[in-house]
This record gives C-alpha cells, sequence and structure tokens, in this order.
C-alpha cells in the first residue's frame, strides 16, 4: 500500500518492526520501530522515558518524510 500511495506523488513513511520485510515489499522511506507488540513505545518504560521514545520515532518519522529519496532509504 505504501508505494502505491506514493505513485500518487504523496510522500509516505513506513514505521516499521521488522526492517527486511518493508525492504521486501519496497517501501522507500523505512524508519525502524521498537518491537512487535509495542511499535511506539515500551511499556516497562516509565512515562517520561516512553515519551522520549515515541518523540524520537516521530521526529525520524517526520526527517523522512521531508528528505527526498532516489532509492529505499532506512532511516535510523
Amino acid at each position: 500500500m505504501v508505494k502505491e500511495i506514493e505513485k500518487t506523488g504523496i510522500p509516505v513513511v513506513h514505521i516499521c518492526t521488522v526492517v527486511p520485510i518493508s525492504l521486501t515489499v519496497g517501501a522507500n522511506r523505512i524508519v525502524p520501530a521498537v518491537a512487535i507488540p509495542h511499535p511506539l513505545g515500551n511499556p516497562n518504560l516509565d512515562a517520561k522515558d516512553e515519551k522520549k521514545v515515541r518523540r524520537s520515532i516521530i521526529e525520524k518519522s517526520l526527517e523522512a518524510l521531508t528528505t527526498p529519496v532516489e532509492e529505499q532509504t532506512v532511516f535510523e
């Protein structure tokens, strides 16, 4: 679905827990997530630290969204 949306000219960021799968399906902008059961957070952290993790992922995603790419790119 990511590739189909990008074909219309809308940039997409794929936040994923398994980067090789995203590469296989052809996502152009890939941001690694935390873990399969909790991709955008870690319930074992206290609220303040979990907010930092979530914010970091969102900031990377926004950077990826505004970065022109010619090929698949993983934003670490």
